[in-house]
């Protein structure tokens, strides 16, 4: 099973490293982009692939907080526990009442 994954994440990495490529070679124009500040003249292949990793990077940083936020609710979820479970230990060792 974890052979076959592999070999299909291998397989989609090679089939979008081609697709990359020819889209590479298609498109040597240079593209201006106009950043507010200046502007820039580049490849289309090379805007394509700063959009690209741009995106990438702001999905890891979304995610990262999630993750961050998730791991703090974890650790408060774990105290609140831990604490509720050593409340019931102590009202267990404590003498019962006798029935009348």
């Amino acid at each position: 099973m974890k052979l076959v994954r592999n070999l299909l994440y291998l397989v989609v990495l090679v089939f979008v490293l081609l697709a990359a490529t020819a889209f590479a070679a298609l498109n040597p124009f240079p593209v201006t982009l106009d950043l507010a500040v200046g502007t820039v003249e580049v490849t289309a292949s090379l805007a394509m692939i700063m959009a690209f990793a741009a995106g990438w990077l702001f999905g890891l940083l979304c995610a990262g907080l999630v993750l961050f936020r998730n791991f703090g609710e974890k650790r408060r979820l774990r105290r609140a526990t831990d604490m509720a479970e050593a409340e019931v230990r102590a009202l267990r060792s404590l003498p019962g009442h006798a029935a009348d």
